[in-house]
């Protein structure tokens, strides 16, 4: 045998091994070591898992009545990966064809099958990948853009100039809308395609309680199959801080196509159920809090005045009867949120003015130095070292209680000395200043009441300055006096319950201290009420029927950015409650720089009246029994 022939069978021998063995090592290397890597790329390819969201809790008032539920909605997806498939696109096509054939409408299911598979074979054979495409668009179009809302030009843009491969070209369609579409979508063998079921949040009344409700706004992840999907999440109010009881559990369905790319029946063991997100009762009474909102909006408009809030609290228990802030916006399509969703019941802090005046006056009766019948002089001014205490309205020999009556602030001053710095400032802390109240809200202003180093920021916290309040901190305060005495948690939410009706979560009352005895309570309430009386600084707060007790607060606004005050403008309010024997609410009313020149500028001409209006209606829809006789007006001939 040739010699040269014998090498060159040698070397090819050698290559032919060479290959095999890197062939059987490639073979060994995919069955073994790449098995998984495979089999995963394999199930991605013919497995699709669509979410179902949970339905989440409901939100109602104490009385059960709606405040927020869910709507189940769907949103139609573009996959521009089956869109574009040439392959896929022609079963469509093929289904143009077949429904056009004669008596399309008596062949049984399996024969259409059957006839359109074969139809799609001739139709691959005689048309070009990209005229399949183009003509299953433009088909789809024509079925889907109505249905949708759009017009088709419209629809072709969004899909044309779409970069993404998989995106929503229509979000909260309604569940029977969606259901049309997806008859269209499956009857007409249209292929690119998606649905994906999702839940839209609805407001009974989207102007009440805004900024207590709050809101709900979509967040952007991943799903299983690495393709963006959207979750429903509280952004906002009640909605956010209870998120974890309301979102529920998100379910799945999982879906199979088979090698031509067409959706086969799941098992049974494919779907996961969701689980309803637990449903929450407020506190608030949805009549009370649209009595509030109504009263408030009047006061503002009249006073000329664009920021303010009333808080409404029962004294026994610490719920939130209603609490509005403005200004504010509609939760349903959230117009003007960014620069209205500031809460001015629990965010904003200002000097209070007079109705702080409270903490020397019951510290001073519950420490035993005085009583309501203790005779102080009240000069017009007290020369103080390096300062001085005025007050310009009244003077002389006043009683305990005629210094709160008529908001004496030296008189104020001299029961504040009695106290000393250290006792003033627990009795303020002790009624809720200076730390957050605890609401079931996020973003609460601590608000100030520091011990001060000098003689004359402590004179002045004595009658409502050098302390910054919060309109929650307030309605909180004289639910002191209002009740028993204790300091009470603020409680917006009552329960938490399953939707068979279970209570799963019920929220007690949390009570934060004593800060006044029940006695040292029951004398300063007799004090307030004879504010609203006649000689008082609040007979415009009276309410006919019943017995008020409250108090004026009228303070020039302190500039927290640059320092100092701004001269001409106010923050004036008023904190009552009643019937005075047995409060059945304490109301705070606080109207941020109004701008009138039809009355002066005081707590007890531009908030007390508002506070009247509020009460006299609240009496009716508490069914209040009245206390006192009722003066018939007098007929004139």
């Amino acid at each position: 045998m040739n010699r040269a022939f014998q090498n060159r069978c040698i070397v090819l021998c050698l290559v032919l091994v060479s290959l095999l063995s890197a062939l059987s090592a490639r073979l060994v290397q995919i069955q073994l070591v790449d098995r998984q890597h495979y089999a995963s790329s394999s199930a991605k390819a013919f497995h699709r898992t669509e979410r179902i969201p949970a339905i989440r809790g409901m939100i109602v008032d104490r009385n059960e009545e709606p405040i927020a539920k869910s709507i189940p909605v769907s949103s139609v997806y573009v996959d521009k990966n089956h869109l574009l498939d040439a392959k896929l696109a022609s079963f469509g096509l093929a289904y143009i064809e077949a429904s056009k054939e004669p008596a399309w409408d008596t062949v049984s299911s399996e024969n259409r099958i059957r006839r359109i598979h074969a139809l799609r074979g001739e139709i691959l054979g005689r048309e070009t990948p990209d005229a399949i495409v183009r003509k299953h668009l433009a088909h789809a179009i024509s079925l889907l853009a109505r249905p949708l809302g759009m017009r088709r030009d419209e629809m072709r843009a969004e899909i044309e100039d779409s970069k993404a491969k998989w995106f929503p070209i229509k979000k909260d369609i309604p569940d029977d809308i969606a259901e049309r579409l997806r008859e269209i979508v499956d009857e007409n063998y249209l292929q690119g395609f998606a649905f994906e079921n999702s839940i839209k949040r609805w407001y009974a009344n989207p102007h009440l309680a805004t900024h207590l409700t709050g809101y709900t706004g979509e967040v952007a992840m991943k799903g299983e199959d690495g393709k963006k999907a959207y979750r429903m999440v509280g952004r906002f109010g009640v909605e956010s801080v209870i998120e974890e009881y309301l979102a529920g559990r998100d379910g799945r369905r999982e879906h199979h196509r088979d090698s031509r790319g067409l959706v086969v029946p799941g098992k049974a063991s494919s779907l996961l159920p969701p689980r309803a997100g637990l449903n929450a009762k407020l506190t608030i009474d949805i009549g009370i809090q649209a009595i509030v909102a109504e009263e408030l909006e009047a006061g503002l408009a009249e006073f000329k005045a664009k920021k303010g809030a009333v808080v409404v609290m029962d004294p026994k228990t610490g719920e939130i009867l209603a609490l509005a802030s403005r200004p504010h916006f509609d939760l349903n399509n959230k117009k003007d949120l960014q620069q209205n969703s500031f809460n001015y019941a629990i965010q904003a802090k200002f000097e209070p003015g007079s109705t702080i005046k409270i903490i020397a006056t019951a510290g001073a009766i519950d420490q035993g130095l005085v009583t309501l019948d203790t005779v102080i002089h009240c000069p017009y001014f007290l020369q103080e070292h390096k300062f001085t205490v005025k007050d310009n309205h009244s003077g002389g020999m006043l009683p305990v209680w005629k210094i709160l009556q008529k908001s004496n602030n030296v008189g104020c001053w001299k029961l504040a000395k009695q106290l000393g710095v250290k006792r003033f400032y627990q009795y303020a802390h002790g009624f809720g200043f200076g730390e957050r109240s605890g609401i079931q809200l996020s973003g609460e202003n601590p608000g100030t009441a520091k011990v001060p180093k000098l003689p004359i920021d402590f004179s002045r916290a004595a009658y409502g300055y050098y302390i910054g309040v919060t309109p929650i901190q307030m309605a909180t305060a004289y639910s002191v006096i209002a009740g028993d005495g204790r300091l009470l948690k603020p409680k917006i939410v009552k329960a938490l319950i399953a939707n068979d009706g279970t209570v799963v979560e019920d929220f007690p009352t949390e009570v934060r201290g004593q800060a006044i005895s029940p006695a040292t309570a029951k004398k300063m309430r007799g004090a307030l009420h004879k504010v609203t009386l006649t000689g008082g600084t609040a007979t415009r707060a009276a309410v006919a029927g019943y017995k008020v007790c409250g108090k004026t607060g009228t303070a020039i606004k302190h500039d927290y950015k640059r320092g100092g005050y701004i001269q001409g403008s106010y923050v004036v309010s008023f904190a009552g409650f009643m019937p005075a024997d047995d409060p059945a609410f304490v109301c705070y009313v606080v109207v941020d720089d109004p701008k009138t020149t039809e009355v002066s500028r005081y707590g007890g001409t531009i908030a007390a009246p508002i506070f009247s209006k509020i009460a006299t209606r609240l009496a009716a829809h508490m069914n209040l029994q009245p206390t006192e006789p009722i003066e018939e007006p007098i007929a004139h001939r």
